[in-house]
């Protein structure tokens, strides 16, 4: 997951490729409750890994369910939790739910009945943003039925407390609004099981009932957990008296459909010459928002289906506009405004009212990041209108802390397919992109293995510089600030060094060493250096082995041997290379080129503490004079001389702290970017 503050992406052209999804939230969510509350172990594959999640077992937890992750190969596996068996494990508890609606408005149906019947003091609270969320329906139905809850800051927000015991009054309907959001329809439905226990409880639905596809999941997960609740059309619903919850023993959660749509999405419109697969939902799917598929048919995609899969192509292009009741896929609709800015017309999406009570009003959200890049848009009390781009403007997109918005807005990317904005696309800054957290951690890196940049458009920040200037050590927070791929070039070399060491090749043996160099699997991860699944970090910084690397780095043969593996590297999002020719040879076209120095006894000073720090005596005089002719040595070679590009800044850190060199760099790649005006 990218933890930066931002997140570039460039221009893409075409995507092709499989994507596994992770489990869906609104199936993991509920599935957890209902384990948490049966009686015995339920074991639950497939669970996805996200915020929403981490709240709701973090709430279990506390509660007094037993929860345990089986491994399986140093992976993580299905998850074993042991319920309460509808008993409170603890009478008091502060639980906070973060942002997830999937946790708070059933806990608090579920949590208020056990209070009311076992008495209790149980807090719950979120984020700022959870307390602007609307639970006031919820709560009315519930105190309605004899439940003690308070509203602590705002009447009809959270945060809430909860108390008991309480005389339940349970001999009529409950009645719960609809047409907010079916999250209190469904709370009701997973929690008054825990009270039908010698008379059946009615459910009365007042107003249109919205979002049915999420209730319709809601029945039959609790049919699997042995519950079959009677339905008669949307408006009553009626749970039978002797009701228990009783564990499945196993279940498996499916991918999460929301998060297909942006796939199916990427198909659409960039999966040119060959498809994008989706595993993990497909035509078997209990989720309403596989029905995005529809929908992306009827703008144009090709789609090939199975009971787990979906395969989907570009058909027609440009897509089609679209006019459409949205109520059936609130949430993959949002995906619907991004493709509408490559269709052939204005498209509309009604019925989404639902949007302004989610994790932001996405109403506003959308229309808002829609116009920064450039779209007109008009939207209404339930409704959005969208009409396409020809130009994209370069967009620094305001995430509001919303999951789906980032995820939706990865698409704008695609504007770099042939026949939008001229001859070359834009790039698009997506603010927070850790957002995605709350239901795909890995949305990006999964967008990125399917989808293909002009290569030229990937960004390349290359730091050039002698030995012991600190270029790594630049590179590497340079990079972690921006979400960008490492190159250590002398990393390279030093690999090399070391392979041909251990091979015992001497250096007379040009063609050896340019062979070994050629079959080097070599990567970069967090600040470590790996030949093959070997960790050869602190191998590579042996004295003999820098001394060797030097000498390598001047041999014609190897030189050309590694240039293929070093460019390579250039891969999305973006690229930091340090080394002595980055910005001269390798990377001659990079948006910013840096070359990084210090005099000859400041990095002899810097050398001989690293050295002292482990335990290694030195003579800084030694260290000096090594450097020095290691400068002479690296200037005065024929191939790729150590010299800056005729473009580069230069930058002498031998007065400035390390986080003054990188804030000097970014404040000089920010320059360089078309955001700086747009924010961060």
């Amino acid at each position: 997951m990218y933890s930066t503050s931002f997140l570039d992406l460039p221009p893409l052209v075409s995507a092709a490729g499989t994507v596994q999804l992770p489990g869906s939230k609104s199936i993991s969510n509920r599935v957890l409750l209902l384990a948490g509350l049966s009686e015995g172990v339920t074991v639950v594959h497939d669970l996805l890994d996200s915020d929403d999640t981490a709240v709701m077992l973090g709430a279990l937890r506390t509660l007094g369910c037993k929860l345990e992750r089986e491994e399986h190969n140093q992976k993580r596996g299905p998850l074993r939790v042991t319920g309460l068996g509808a008993r409170l494990g603890t009478a008091q508890a502060d639980l906070f739910l973060g942002n997830a609606g999937t946790a708070m408005r059933p806990l608090t149906a579920a949590l208020a009945l056990l209070v009311a019947t076992q008495g209790g003091d149980i807090t719950l609270r979120g984020v700022p943003r959870m307390h602007e969320r609307p639970i006031g329906d919820l709560v009315d139905a519930l105190r309605l039925l004899g439940c003690q809850i308070d509203c602590l800051e705002n009447e009809g927000y959270p945060p809430l407390r909860l108390t008991g015991p309480s005389a339940l009054q349970l001999d009529q309907p409950v009645q719960v609004r609809g047409d907010v959001s079916s999250q209190f329809l469904t709370a009701l439905l997973l929690a008054l099981p825990l009270v039908a226990t010698d008379r059946p409880v009615v459910i009365e639905v007042q107003g249109e009932l919205i979002s049915k596809p999420y209730v319709e999941i809601t029945l039959l997960l609790l049919a699997r957990f042995g519950i079959t609740v009677e339905r008669d059309g949307w408006q009553r619903f009626t749970i039978p008296a002797g009701s228990r919850y009783r564990s499945p023993g196993s279940i498996h959660v499916e991918g999460d459909a929301s998060s297909a749509s942006y796939f199916v999405a990427l198909g659409a419109i960039a999966g040119v010459d060959a498809p994008v697969r989706i595993e993990g939902v497909g035509s078997a799917s209990i989720q309403g928002d596989v029905r995005f598929v529809e929908a992306a048919e009827t703008m144009g995609a090709w789609v090939e289906s199975g009971p787990n899969w979906l395969q989907v192509k570009r058909g027609v292009w440009p897509l089609r506009a679209i006019d459409l009741d949205c109520n059936h896929i609130p949430d993959a609709a949002m995906t619907l405004a991004v493709m509408a800015l490559y269709a052939d017309g204005p498209s509309t999406l009604r019925n989404i009212a639902s949007w302004r009570v989610k994790e932001t009003d996405r109403i506003v959200a959308m229309a808002t990041e829609l116009r920064k890049l450039g779209a007109s848009v008009e939207e209404g009390p339930d409704w959005l209108r969208v009409h396409p781009l020809k130009t994209f403007q370069p967009a620094a997109i305001h995430t509001y802390d919303d999951h789906r918005v980032a995820m939706c807005f990865s698409l704008a990317a695609l504007n770099g397919l042939s026949g939008l904005n001229g001859s070359a696309g834009v790039p698009v800054r997506m603010l927070d992109p850790k957002c995605v957290a709350k239901t795909f951690p890995d949305y990006f890196e999964t967008l990125f293995s399917v989808v293909e940049p002009e290569r030229d458009s990937i960004p390349v920040i290359t730091i050039d510089g002698p030995s012991a200037s600190g270029k790594g050590t630049l590179a590497d927070l340079v990079a972690a600030k921006l979400g960008y791929w490492v190159l250590d070039s002398g990393a390279l070399y030093r690999a090399t060094a070391l392979a041909s060491l251990r091979a015992g090749v001497s250096l007379d043996n040009e063609h050896d060493i340019a062979a070994l160099a050629s079959q080097l699997d070599l990567h970069f991860e967090g600040g470590q250096v790996f030949l093959g699944p070997e960790d050869v970090t602190h191998a590579l910084r042996d004295e003999t082995v820098g001394a060797m690397s030097s000498k390598v780095a001047a041999l014609p043969a190897v030189r050309l041997a590694l240039h293929s593996l070093q460019l390579a590297f250039r891969r999305l999002p973006g690229l930091v290379a340090d080394g002595r020719d980055m910005g001269t040879m390798l990377f001659p076209q990079a948006g910013l080129k840096v070359f990084l120095t210090a005099s000859a006894a400041t990095r002899a000073e810097r050398r001989h503490k690293q050295l002292i720090s482990k335990g290694i005596s030195a003579s800084i005089a030694d260290l000096r004079e090594d450097l020095e002719a290691r400068d002479l040595r690296d200037q005065s070679r024929k191939v790729s001389p150590l010299k800056p590009a005729a473009d580069a800044l230069m930058l002498d850190n031998s007065s400035q702290t390390i986080e003054e060199s990188v804030d000097l760099v970014l404040s000089w790649w920010a320059e360089r970017r078309p955001f700086h005006s747009a924010g961060h």
